[in-house]
């Protein structure tokens, strides 16, 4: 096995791990107010765009294809 797909599978288990729990805390956190609870929103909400994003790399749709 290549130490690519190696790589590419950790980067997707890791990608879904983090971006179902960011959903999860986002789900949790939606009814709060305030200024910090806006800005956990926010950071929360990028950061499972980042983990899509991290899910297309590794899933070789984004990126250079090998």
């Amino acid at each position: 096995m290549s130490e690519v797909f190696i790589e590419r599978g950790i980067a997707l288990v890791g990608a879904i791990l983090v971006g179902v729990t960011a959903i999860v805390q986002l789900k949790n956190d939606w009814a709060a107010r305030g200024i910090d609870a806006g800005l956990t929103k926010v950071l929360l909400g990028l950061m499972a765009l980042g983990c899509v994003l991290a899910l297309l790399a590794a899933a070789n749709v984004l990126g250079v294809r090998t």
